[in-house]
């Protein structure tokens, strides 16, 4: 941690938790009765996705700006971000009287775009990634003195988003094990934080598992080397969580305070978004998901109550729409099989014929007679198929393989 900062305390975590009332709602805490039977053991979703503007990211900006002096306030703040940092500054700017500009990506998500106007921040649209949006933001600082909110490597911020570890054990207070996603960390730093510090009141020790996306994992890396390492982020659907470097006061908290820190594949994050829409009714973005995907492929131990962190549920319908399909296809509950057949007539209805006497659906097919894998006598088609899970799945394929066919599952 930081040489010149003294350590966080249990107080500042309810000091916090004060100034956040009326402002941050206590947000729901769920059991999930299917991932309790999967898990072995209760487990409780905390519905930060419930939280205002869709995610806690208000709790860390609200707690930063409150405690600006007076003559910091007039100037305003700013910030950059592509998504629930640019909407916490905007409401938190709006709710202390306090003049807000926010520098986004050009091509950042319409519905985001307008969230963050509609909470009253000036948004200001520069480069194509972030990088381009950071480096404006930091240049309007130097020109106007308006105070600069990081996302996560600030003492007040971590303070802030610390406040969803005070409610999961006023909810769930025997809790064993919290995880939570990372990104930069300031999350995860202030949950387990505080719930350390709850904890060792109490008497009892809390398990913290920390969960990043596989393809944009820093912390793996930089708790290895015991420092904060830049790697190549990979895109990821997790892309609110993709950090290429760790926050210096978040990475110096986490390595202190959290137990684990393991990562997920796209494929796991899009089966954990379906199964919290079908289970428990909850719109989660991909960040948001990633403690119950760690939960769901078996990477948590736990042997008493677990509670996962649902961080945020702010996504596009559109983008949505591509998630859901990528997780039917991970579940094998959509299946893309490719066929060659004999070219003459009636083909088409033997295999679809074959896939309902199986009880599967088919929803799109595409026919094609140019293809240079097949023989010349010989057409492709393309089937999508809807099935109710693997052993479903692999019932269709068994039954084309029986009547001749060779199925290629694409």
């Amino acid at each position: 941690m930081r040489s010149a900062e003294p350590a966080l305390a249990l107080a500042d975590f309810e000091a916090a938790r004060e100034r956040l009332v009326g402002i941050a709602q206590e947000t729901p805490m769920e059991r999930s009765r299917y991932l309790s039977g999967m898990h072995g053991a209760d487990v409780f979703l905390k519905c930060e996705n419930l939280q205002r503007t869709g995610a806690y990211k208000i709790r860390g900006a609200y707690n930063m700006l409150a405690k600006l002096p007076p003559e910091a306030r007039e100037p305003g703040v700013v910030a950059a971000s592509a998504g629930n940092h640019a909407q916490g500054v905007a409401f938190a700017a709006t709710a202390l009287g306090m003049p807000a500009t926010i520098f986004m990506p050009v091509g950042v998500a319409l519905p985001k775009l307008q969230a963050t106007r509609d909470y009253g921040a000036a948004v200001e649209l520069r480069g194509l990634d972030f990088q381009s949006a950071l480096t404006a933001a930091l240049e309007h600082v130097e020109r106007t003195g308006a105070t600069f909110v990081p996302p996560y490597d600030h003492r007040d911020v971590i303070e802030g988003q610390g406040t969803v570890g005070l409610e999961i054990l006023d909810q769930v207070p025997d809790a064993s094990t919290v995880v939570v996603p990372i990104g930069g960390g300031g999350l995860a730093a202030g949950v387990a934080s505080a719930i350390r510090l709850r904890a060792a009141v109490e008497g009892r020790e809390v398990r913290i598992v920390g969960v990043q996306a596989e393809r944009a994992a820093s912390y793996v890396p930089s708790l290895a080397a015991g420092e904060p390492t830049t790697i190549d982020a990979l895109p990821t659907i997790a892309d609110g969580i993709a950090v290429a470097r760790p926050g210096a006061l978040p990475f110096a908290i986490i390595r202190d305070t959290v137990d684990e820190v393991v990562t997920v594949t796209d494929d796991d994050i899009a089966r954990a978004m379906i199964m919290l829409l079908e289970r428990a009714k909850l719109v989660v973005e991909p960040s948001g998901a990633v403690a119950t995907a760690a939960i769901m492929t078996g990477l948590v131990a736990s042997d008493g109550p677990t509670v996962a962190v649902l961080s945020g549920g702010n996504i596009d319908p559109l983008f949505m729409e591509r998630v859901i399909s990528r997780g039917l296809a991970a579940s094998q509950r959509y299946l893309k099989v490719r066929i060659a057949l004999p070219d003459r007539p009636g083909q088409l209805a033997i295999i679809a014929q074959i896939v309902s006497d199986e009880q599967a659906n088919v929803v799109e097919v595409l026919h094609s007679q140019h293809n240079a894998w097949t023989s010349i006598s010989d057409v492709s088609i393309d089937i999508s198929v809807t099935t109710r899970g693997p052993e479903h799945a692999e019932r269709v394929l068994e039954a084309l393989r029986r009547a001749g066919y060779e199925p290629q599952v694409l």
